[in-house]
């Protein structure tokens, strides 16, 4: 058994990464000591997303930065979870004999024993098959709010997308286990729901249960003060699902819908479910029964066949829809999807520009929505200070973390971070928000 060794973690990649991350520090912590100096840590491990071209050379990069503290000596060994090794183990083993070991995205339980191993100088594969999750104790990274990730794995199989062959079959996760989960946490004010397509939860399941079933179980929780509701794709944005979000005061009146085009054609292309006008339909909808409720998106753009044409009616959707927040990306040619051996790839030149033109004309609809706050008191969680504005930053009920703006606010007196304050607003900026804490 190795000595305890200083253990320190890079998570790359979604917050679903991010939570597998927290089980395994969970883990780690029984026997090593955690530290958040990759400098000053022995093994260094990199758990990694390998969704598109652009994430694995993150992780390569991380790999290779890590090499150098090896190098120098500071650290002795290095291990490489998640998606990039249980998708290209059998390249990654033999070429990258920097790394000491090698785990996939259901090994996380594996960790202690794996580490005891390259600290005896061996060097190990322990990819294994896609399962369920390991354990439900967490070590969270994040302040004042948490993700819960209810489900594993998609069988909605886009064309586009590595995901399936990543992470495996759409698996959800025990209801009772998850419960247990969000109890483990503490006190949170904000439980963020995600999977890879969350509106879908429990319909595998014996007997099925749905997304409803849970957000009640959880709006039990004394501990958990919010739900928000992240990745729900729209098919599976039934009646029942809005009226929750409408009646429970513990839901957070924002959805993220991923929809990821508008044209009829490339949706067909992409095999997504509904049409540009049902998705128009739905949004409508929402808005109608949920006053004020901000709608998250994405969009691919450049997606193969995407004419002119498919990419104006994306423009004329934008335009149409409104949406609070909406991310944009440029479509990556995956080999191993069906997408890619599609006639009519796009140039990366086109690419970027319509790329560019998306941000543009959504940061247009979120000026026009952030106006509608000014002079208006609203309730923000605090959770920093910006040393550049020199004041204090925050989030409103229509900003997810990490993908959305943020409320800057002046305060004579100390903010705790991790609290609700009441900031009036004063001024709009691009997708930020400027007010002063009353």
């Amino acid at each position: 058994m190795a000595d305890k060794m200083r253990v320190g973690v890079v998570s790359l990649g979604c917050d679903k990464n991010r939570v597998d991350t927290e089980k395994m520090l969970a883990l780690i912590e029984k026997k090593h000591i955690l530290t958040s100096d990759i400098e000053n840590a022995q093994i260094i491990i990199i758990n990694t997303c390998a969704f598109l071209s652009s994430s694995r050379e993150e992780a390569i990069d991380e790999i290779f930065s890590a090499y150098e503290y090896k190098k120098s000596g500071s650290a002795e060994k290095i291990i490489v979870t998640g998606c990039l090794p249980q998708k290209f183990i059998n390249e990654l083993f033999d070429e990258l004999v920097e790394v000491d070991a090698f785990m996939g995205v259901s090994d996380y339980d594996k960790i202690l024993e794996v580490i005891d191993k390259v600290c005896t100088g061996v060097r190990v594969n322990a990819v294994g098959e896609v399962k369920g999750e390991c354990g439900k104790a967490r070590v969270l990274t994040t302040d004042g709010y948490a993700y819960l990730k209810v489900a594993d794995g998609c069988s909605n199989h886009c064309t586009y997308c590595l995901i399936p062959y990543i992470r495996g079959k759409y698996r959800s996760v025990n209801i009772d286990d998850l419960i247990e989960e969000a109890k483990g946490l503490g006190a949170v004010n904000e439980l963020i729901l995600v999977a890879q397509d969350t509106a879908k939860y429990g319909q595998d399941l014996t007997p099925p249960l749905t997304l409803v079933n849970l957000i009640r179980k959880i709006s039990a929780l004394n501990n958990v003060k919010s739900i928000r509701l992240l990745y729900c794709y729209p098919e599976n944005v039934s009646d029942q699902l809005i009226e929750e979000i409408k009646t429970n005061d513990k839901v957070i009146k924002y959805i993220d819908i991923p929809l990821q085009h508008a044209d009829d054609k490339v949706l067909k292309l992409m095999n997504r479910k509904g049409t540009g006008q049902s998705y128009l339909n739905l949004i409508e909808r929402l808005k109608k029964e949920i006053p004020g409720i901000a709608i998250r998106s994405t969009f691919i753009t450049g997606f193969p066949q995407e004419s002119e044409t498919a990419f104006s009616n994306l423009v004329e959707f934008l335009q149409k829809a409104r949406l609070f927040n909406a991310g944009f990306f440029k479509y990556s040619r995956e080999e191993g999807t069906p997408a890619f051996r599609l006639d009519g790839q796009i140039d990366e030149t086109t690419k970027d520009k319509r790329y560019r033109k998306l941000y543009s004309v959504q940061k247009k609809v979120v000026k026009e929505n952030l106006k509608e706050f000014l002079g208006k008191t609203i309730r923000v969680l605090a959770e920093g200070f910006d040393q550049n504005e020199l004041v204090y930053y925050g989030r409103a009920y229509f900003n997810a973390p990490s993908v959305d703006g943020k409320v800057y606010f002046f305060s004579r007196d100390e903010v705790e971070y991790g609290k609700y304050y009441d900031i009036k607003i004063t001024k709009a900026t691009g997708y930020d928000l400027y007010g002063d804490r009353l």
